[in-house]
């Protein structure tokens, strides 16, 4: 028996020894998004050359409230906090996110049930755009509590105290 991490991925796979130094999800896994979609059906995945542990970064146009933009790249790695860009944002900030190909905002999912305030926002896991299928990210900066949804279910919920 071998103690190499597992990678869950969506629609690609990777060698075990290609993600010994990503963080585990939970005995071993490591969720990793390879493809994630925005309203237009663009690949928000690998829009960038931006990269985290050799996988290509899910990028997003971030807006602030007093109308301050930029590309926000993120970590494909579930879990993962570390992100690039435009990150000149103070903590708490409620921003408007949307797609950088078409500048359209990221739908509505609902909102997060943790008391912050805070709302969900889909990456879509396929390109048929399906709720069921998706990655929730928070619109609040610093708010770091997202979920991964497949075939309807909760398959990764994860969560940061500050």
């Amino acid at each position: 028996m071998h103690n190499e991490t597992a990678v869950a991925s969506f629609h690609a796979d990777r060698s075990p020894a290609e993600s010994q130094s990503l963080p585990p999800l939970s005995d071993g896994v490591t969720l990793v998004v390879t493809q994630a979609f925005g309203p237009g059906g663009d690949n928000l995945v690998g829009f960038s050359d931006v990269r985290f542990n050799d996988y290509p970064a899910i990028t997003v146009l971030v807006r602030t409230p007093e109308g301050r933009e930029g590309l926000v790249h993120l970590s494909p790695i579930h879990g993962d906090t570390r992100r690039e860009g435009f990150t000149d944002i103070a903590p708490g900030t409620r921003c408007t996110l949307l797609c950088p190909a078409t500048r359209r905002p990221l739908e509505r999912l609902g909102a997060v049930d943790d008391g912050s305030g805070a709302v969900y926002h889909a990456l879509y896991l396929t390109p048929r755009l399906s709720s069921g299928h998706a990655i929730a990210i928070s619109d609040i900066w610093g708010h770091f509590n997202s979920r991964l949804v497949d075939d309807e279910a909760v398959i990764s919920f994860w969560s940061q105290e500050n």
